[in-house]
């Protein structure tokens, strides 16, 4: 089907604005974007506590925000934004995570990783994987208590390092996660696949536009198939977390965001998977859509679903 009405009129209006394309900015100008993305989604539900952490990393150091919902906390997330690795940042995503905080009653700690092309592949995966391991030795600080489910997620290149960071917390035993939320992951970078080549999808994010990221995030071509980088080319996806795994129609990630969820569910991992009809990708963060509130609806309900599995003792599940 074709997008819906809602996303049209988005698309229409920005290119009445007469935007450039995105492959044809520089990174500065890309970058710029972001004040507009922040008036357009609003301040959010109010919290009962916002904390900014500064953490060490190799070679520097990366921060976090922290967003205490109103509501008892009954679980920790930990959001990895989207943008290719290039764009983004907590400000930007802010909104979203207010939002998810007051809707699954879960304490949201936005990761501002590094971002290429100054700190290119692997840097943003490893600020990551660093971020989660000082949520996890810190759940007791951040929720009151450590016997919380830890769940991790993110949108698109945030999907991307979510998939890459329960590969290796699996492989490296721990932080023990209990759900992973990938939003339109990026798992691959072959750009033949039919959803990057179908002309309905060339919308908010077309094939050029990934190109353009994967150029400055792993512009050597030949590491882009570790699964640090792609993880569908992981040899095995058995012993993972649980996962919601969510595609857009109308967007270029749809097909290898489809088979992370087949190769999941063919390694025994539990998979909440639904494609979104008449979505682009970015619908989910762009909260003004209605596809974004019916994606906020599945996130949700997984999420009770996991705190529902960790107060009884039992393994997570994918809520269905």
């Amino acid at each position: 089907m074709a997008a819906d009405f809602a996303t049209a009129m988005l698309i229409e209006q920005m290119a009445a604005a007469g935007r450039p394309p995105l492959h044809e900015l520089s990174v500065e100008d890309a970058r710029a974007l972001g004040p507009a993305m922040i008036e357009m989604q609003g301040p959010g539900p109010e919290m009962a506590r916002v904390e900014n952490h500064s953490i060490p990393v190799e070679g520097g150091e990366i921060q976090l925000r922290v967003l205490d919902p109103k509501q008892p906390t009954r679980g920790v997330i930990v959001w990895y934004h989207g943008g290719g690795w290039v764009i983004g940042s907590v400000n930007e995503s802010e909104t979203l995570g207010r939002k998810l905080a007051e809707r699954t009653s879960c304490a949201v700690v936005l990761v501002e990783y590094r971002m290429a092309p100054e700190y290119p592949y692997p840097t943003p995966v490893d600020d990551s994987y660093a971020a989660l391991e000082w949520v996890a030795a810190n759940l007791k600080q951040i929720a009151g208590t450590s016997d919380l489910p830890l769940i991790i997620g993110g949108d698109s290149a945030g999907g991307n390092i979510s998939a890459a960071l329960a590969l290796r917390a699996r492989d490296r035993g721990g932080p023990n996660i209990a759900l992973q939320l990938l939003i339109y992951p990026v798992t691959d970078a072959d750009f033949v696949r039919a959803s990057y080549t179908d002309p309905e999808n060339q919308l908010l994010l077309s094939r050029d536009g990934m190109l353009w990221f994967w150029d400055h995030y792993c512009p050597d071509a030949s590491r882009r198939t570790e699964p640090d980088a792609s993880p569908l080319h992981a040899e095995n996806l058995s012993g993972l977390p649980p996962a919601v795994v969510m595609t857009a129609e109308h967007d270029p990630l749809r097909d290898e965001g489809e088979a992370y969820a087949k190769r999941l569910e063919e390694a025994g991992v539990p998979v909440d998977f639904k494609r979104y009809p008449g979505q682009m990708h970015a619908f989910f963060t762009l909260l003004m859509l209605p596809g974004s509130e019916l994606g906020m609806q599945q996130v949700s309900k997984a999420v009770r679903a996991c705190i529902v599995h960790h107060a009884k003792g039992q393994p997570a599940m994918a809520a269905r």
